[in-house]
């Protein structure tokens, strides 16, 4: 999976393209260390446009940045779903979890 990051304002995008999955969870989680840390950001948003699969591990990726974003008062947004990946998004309800951008 290859990550680009996008800065604007207080935002910050990491935009994913390829498979989410299990064998991504250390791209990802070092993708999310300077935006977490970075105390002029409020928001992450996850663009997921160019992800071809996700699993369940990808989930609860997202889980542990919304609830780690959280506790540094940072919010979390998903956007550009489509296809499977946003079907499996709207069986597990990603979208009372998290806000959801276009």
């Amino acid at each position: 999976m290859q990550i680009t990051t996008r800065n604007a304002d207080h935002q910050v995008t990491l935009a994913l393209h390829g498979r989410f999955d299990f064998h991504t969870h250390r791209d990802f989680r070092t993708a999310c260390e300077q935006p977490l840390e970075d105390q002029n950001l409020r928001e992450i948003v996850i663009d997921l446009g160019g992800v071809e699969y996700l699993d369940s591990s990808a989930l609860g990726m997202l889980l542990l940045l919304r609830e780690r974003a959280e506790s540094l008062g940072k919010s979390v947004a998903l956007a550009k779903m489509q296809g499977t990946v946003k079907q499996v998004l709207d069986v597990a309800n990603f979208d009372k979890i998290f806000p959801m951008k276009p």
